[in-house]
């Protein structure tokens, strides 16, 4: 008889605690089990989804709080701040929001290979080192100069600095929904 042929996973069962992100005061955290299989492949989705959501929430504060200071582009002075100025913004200008949105989405779905292919050298490799790297071989703030230490130093500041804008800006959206936020 044939003997049977082992089939083996693709998925490696990584020690995640000890990932970019698992950082003090509570280390590695899953309370919902979601990366308990240790497969490394879904734990760096996720960590790309932080990483952009956090950005995301970065711009958010910071638009919201500049908003509720009163400053506005030129021809929207008369639209409000927070939730409101949902109410009050024209079709095209949501039409503009969600094409911007649909187009960066697109062209964003795998910038560590190269988003159709723009960000790759000669030889058809991308210069980004990690999920999120957007740097295009032209400009880059010395990053290249930095060691391995200080480069995942910096990457843990992005990521618990992103991680507190997302916090931020629910607490914002909250305290104005709860009537807490002076109009």
């Amino acid at each position: 008889a044939p003997a049977k042929v082992a089939q083996s996973s693709t998925a490696l069962n990584a020690d995640l605690s000890k990932e970019l992100g698992a950082q003090m005061p509570l280390g590695f955290w899953d309370p919902l089990g979601i990366v308990a299989d240790g497969d490394k492949d879904n734990f760096d989705r996720l960590r790309w989804v932080e990483l952009k959501h956090g950005r995301i929430a970065m711009l958010a504060v910071t638009g919201y709080l500049v908003t509720y200071a009163g400053v506005r582009f030129p021809g929207a002075e008369d639209i409000p701040s927070g939730f409101a100025a949902l109410d009050n913004l024209p079709g095209m200008v949501w039409a503009q929001m969600i094409a911007t949105w649909t187009m960066m989405e697109a062209a964003n779905q795998d910038q560590y290979e190269g988003p159709w292919g723009t960000n790759q050298n000669a030889l058809g490799e991308s210069p980004a080192e990690f999920k999120g790297d957007f740097r295009n071989g032209f400009i880059d703030f010395g990053w290249d100069k930095l060691s391995d230490d200080q480069k995942m130093r910096k990457r843990a500041i992005e990521l618990n600095q992103g991680r507190a804008a997302q916090m931020g800006i629910l607490g914002l959206m909250v305290h104005e929904k709860l009537g807490n936020v002076d109009n």
